[in-house]
C-alpha cells in the first residue's frame, strides 16, 4: 500500500488564491459528481458513496475556514470565505435532496457493520433535521436561511477580527509592567504607549498595571471590540436561527441545537447553568470579599470589584497571601521552551513522536510544522501558528486542515493562538495545553474509515473535556520541571507550583459565576432575541456575574462563541464536570504512568465520533460519569501561605 502524503501547501508568497481554487473547486466538482452517482447507484453502494462525498465536503470546509482566519492577504481570506459559502450552499441543497435521502433510506441495515449502522442512523437524522421531509416552500426558505446564517456568521467573526482597538496611555501607566513587556511597548514621540486589545497586551496590563484609570480604559476597549458593527449582525443572526428552528418544529434555536448534544434539550441548559451558578455562589462571594477588602486598602472608595480591577487584585492577593508573584512566575515560561516542553510532555504521555518539518510551506513564516507518528507509523501532521499579527484570528482555537480518513488521507490540524514571543503568563501556558488537547484529539482520531467519526466528532458538549483534562499537566510540578526553567536553567520550584495551584484555586467560585454568565448570554439571547441586546446582556451580568460590569461596554459584540457555539456555551462547564471525573483515573503522583494514559488515548481520544461520549467515558472509567470530583474541587478552599 502506498504511504499517505501530507497536503502540499503553497509557499508563503505563493499563489494561494489559485491553490484554493484548485483544492476547493475540485472538491466541489467531485462532490457534485458523487451526488449524481449516488442517486443512480444500488442501495448496497450508497453508504460508501455518501462517505466519499462527505470527505470532499469536509476537505473544503477545513481549508476554507482556516485560511479565512489566518492568511495575511485580504483577497485570499475573501476567496476562502467564498468557498465556505459555496460549500455551505451545496451542503444545504444536499441535505434537502429527496433523491439522496430516498436512496440512503433504502439501505438495508442488516448488511452493515456497527460503524455503518451508526453513520446511516445519524445521517438520516441529519436529513430530517435539515428539513428534507418538509414541503417545497419550507425547503426553499431553509435554503435561503442556511446561506444567510453562513454569511452572518462570517460577518460576525470578521467584525471581531477586524475590530481590534488600541488604547493610547501615558508612559507612567506602564511603570510597573514587566521589563520584557515594556521593551515591546516603546514610548512614542509624544510620551505615550499603545496597548492593543490582543491578549499578550491586555492580560499582562490588567494584571500588573497599578494605574486604575488606565486599566479601566484598556478593559473598556477590550469589551467594545466589534461594537457597533456586530450588534445588528448578531441581532439578525439570532432572528434567523429562531426562524430556522421554528420551521422545523422546534420551540427555539436552543431546543433545536441541544437535541443532538449530551444535554438533550434546551430547557436543560438553563437548569444546568443555574445549578452551577448556585453551587459556586458561596465560594465566589467568599473570595470576592477578600479582593474587595484588599482593594479598599488602596482606595477606600471602591464599592465593588469589577472587570477593571479583579485581575489586578487577584494578582495582589495571590502575591501577598499565597506568596505567588506572577512576574516571578513568568521567568520560568519562555515561549520557545514551553512549546518544546508541550511536545515532549504529550509525546511521552501518549507515545507520540513529533518530527520538525523544516521545509514545510505555510501561510506565514512563523508557522512551525511537525509530523506526528505513533509506534513508528505516520499518524498525521500539525501546524502551530501561535503569535498575534494583524488580520489574524485573535483568540485561541484548533482548526482542521485535513480530516483524517483511513487509507485515504492523513489528518492535519492547526493550532491558532496569540501568545507572546518571549515570556508567557502561566495562564497562557494552561491555554496552550488546553488547545493542544483539541489538536491531539483531531490527529489521534484520524484513522477511521468513516469521515463521520474523524477527529473531534463527538457531541459538542463533550469536545472540551479532553482539552480541559490536559490542562492538569500544566499544573503538575514534576511535569513543569521538565521544561519550565529560568535563564540559568533552574527548574521552577515545586513549592512555588504548589502555591500557584492554591493561588489559582482562589477565585474559582466567582470565575465559575462568570462562566455561568457567558452561558446565560448565549442561551438567553437565542431564546429571547431581545430588541436591546446590550440591555439584556447587562441584566444577565447582574443576575449571574459577581464581578461588576463596566458601563457603556458591549461584551456581546466581541463574544466570538456566539457564532460557533451559538446557544451552547454551557458546554465548557458541562465538559469540565466530565474532565474532572476523567482525571480522577490518573495517579496525581505520577501523571506519566503509561498504562492509564494509553487506555485514555485508545478509549476516549482515538474513537473520535464512533461512539456516544457517555459510552467513551464509561469505557475508560468503567462506570457512568458523575459530578463528585467536580463538586469536591469547587468546594475545596485554597490554603493561603500567610
Amino acid at each position: 500500500m502506498t504511504a499517505l502524503e501530507p497536503l502540499v501547501l503553497p509557499a508563503v508568497d505563493g499563489d494561494w488564491e489559485e491553490w484554493l481554487d484548485a483544492r476547493c473547486g475540485a472538491a466541489l466538482e467531485a462532490a457534485a459528481a458523487l451526488r449524481n452517482e449516488l442517486v443512480a447507484a444500488p442501495a448496497a453502494e450508497a453508504l460508501d458513496l455518501w462517505n466519499r462525498l462527505g470527505i470532499e465536503l469536509a476537505d473544503i470546509f477545513a481549508v476554507a475556514s482556516l485560511i479565512a482566519q489566518v492568511h495575511p492577504v485580504e483577497a485570499v481570506r475573501q476567496r476562502a470565505e467564498g468557498f465556505e459559502v459555496e460549500a455551505s450552499r451545496f451542503r444545504t441543497g444536499l441535505m434537502l435532496d429527496g433523491e439522496v435521502y430516498a436512496v440512503l433510506s433504502s439501505v438495508e441495515t442488516e448488511s452493515l457493520d456497527e460503524g455503518g449502522r451508526r453513520v446511516l442512523e445519524h445521517s438520516l437524522r441529519d436529513f430530517r433535521r435539515a428539513g428534507v421531509d418538509q414541503d417545497e416552500q419550507v425547503r426553499e426558505r431553509l435554503r435561503a436561511i442556511d446561506e444567510r446564517e453562513v454569511e452572518l456568521g462570517q460577518a460576525f467573526s470578521r467584525g471581531i477580527r477586524d475590530g481590534r482597538r488600541t488604547t493610547v496611555l501615558p508612559a507612567s501607566a506602564i511603570e510597573d509592567m514587566p521589563e520584557d513587556w515594556r521593551r515591546a511597548h516603546p514610548v512614542d514621540e509624544n510620551g505615550n504607549v499603545h496597548v492593543t486589545t490582543e491578549g499578550p497586551d491586555t492580560v499582562p496590563f490588567m494584571t500588573f498595571s497599578t494605574d486604575a484609570e488606565a486599566r479601566r480604559q484598556v478593559v473598556t476597549a477590550s469589551l467594545n471590540v466589534g461594537w457597533p458593527d456586530n450588534d445588528p449582525v448578531l441581532k439578525e443572526l439570532l432572528q434567523i436561527r429562531h426562524e430556522h428552528a421554528q420551521l422545523l418544529g422546534y420551540a427555539d434555536w436552543a431546543a433545536f441545537d441541544a437535541e443532538v448534544k449530551m444535554i438533550g434539550s434546551g430547557p436543560a441548559i438553563a437548569r444546568f447553568n443555574d445549578e452551577l451558578a448556585a453551587d459556586s455562589l458561596e465560594a465566589g462571594e467568599r473570595d470576592l470579599a477578600v479582593l474587595l477588602e484588599r482593594a479598599r486598602r488602596d482606595d477606600p472608595a471602591i464599592e465593588r470589584i469589577d472587570l477593571a480591577n479583579w485581575r489586578h487584585y487577584a494578582e495582589v492577593v495571590r502575591r501577598e497571601q499565597f506568596d505567588v508573584d506572577a512576574q516571578e512566575v513568568r521567568r520560568y515560561f519562555d515561549f520557545t521552551k514551553v512549546r518544546q516542553g508541550l511536545l515532549d510532555v504529550t509525546g511521552r504521555l501518549f507515545g507520540l513522536t513529533y518530527s520538525p518539518v523544516e521545509d514545510a510551506s505555510a501561510w506565514h513564516d512563523e508557522v512551525t510544522t511537525y509530523d506526528v507518528s505513533l509506534d513508528g507509523e505516520p499518524l498525521g501532521r500539525i501546524h502551530l501558528d501561535l503569535h498575534p499579527r494583524e488580520d489574524k484570528y485573535n483568540h485561541a482555537a484548533q482548526f482542521d486542515l485535513v480530516p483524517g480518513v483511513l487509507d485515504t488521507q492523513l489528518p492535519e490540524g492547526v493550532l491558532v493562538c496569540n501568545f507572546p514571543r518571549g515570556l508567557m503568563e502561566h495562564s497562557q501556558v494552561v491555554t496552550l495545553f488546553h488547545e493542544f488537547g483539541h489538536l491531539l484529539h483531531h490527529v489521534l482520531a484520524g484513522r477511521h474509515k468513516w469521515i463521520r467519526f474523524s477527529g473531534v466528532a463527538t457531541e459538542w458538549d463533550f469536545v472540551e473535556a479532553p482539552s480541559q483534562m490536559l490542562e492538569e499537566w500544566a499544573w503538575d510540578a514534576d511535569v513543569l520541571a521538565t521544561f519550565a526553567t529560568d535563564e540559568s536553567g533552574t527548574p521552577i520550584p515545586a513549592d512555588l507550583v504548589a502555591r500557584m495551584r492554591d493561588g489559582e484555586e482562589f477565585g474559582k467560585g466567582f470565575l465559575a459565576r462568570t462562566q455561568s454568565y457567558y452561558a446565560a448570554v448565549s442561551y438567553a439571547l437565542h431564546v429571547e432575541r431581545p430588541d436591546d441586546l446590550t440591555a439584556r446582556v447587562n441584566e444577565l451580568a447582574d443576575a449571574y456575574q459577581l464581578i461588576g460590569p463596566i458601563p457603556d461596554t458591549h461584551f456581546h459584540c466581541g463574544f466570538g462563541h456566539l457564532e460557533g457555539y451559538s446557544s451552547g456555551y454551557y458546554t465548557y462547564k458541562w465538559s469540565l464536570v466530565i474532565a474532572k471525573d476523567l482525571f480522577s483515573a490518573f495517579d496525581p503522583d505520577n501523571l506519566f504512568e503509561p498504562g492509564v494514559a494509553t487506555r485514555y488515548r485508545d478509549l476516549v481520544l482515538a474513537p473520535g465520533g464512533s461512539k456516544d461520549a457517555a459510552d467513551l467515558v464509561r469505557d475508560f472509567l468503567g462506570r457512568d460519569y458523575d459530578n463528585k470530583a467536580f463538586k469536591a474541587w469547587l468546594s475545596r478552599e485554597p490554603k493561603a501561605s500567610r
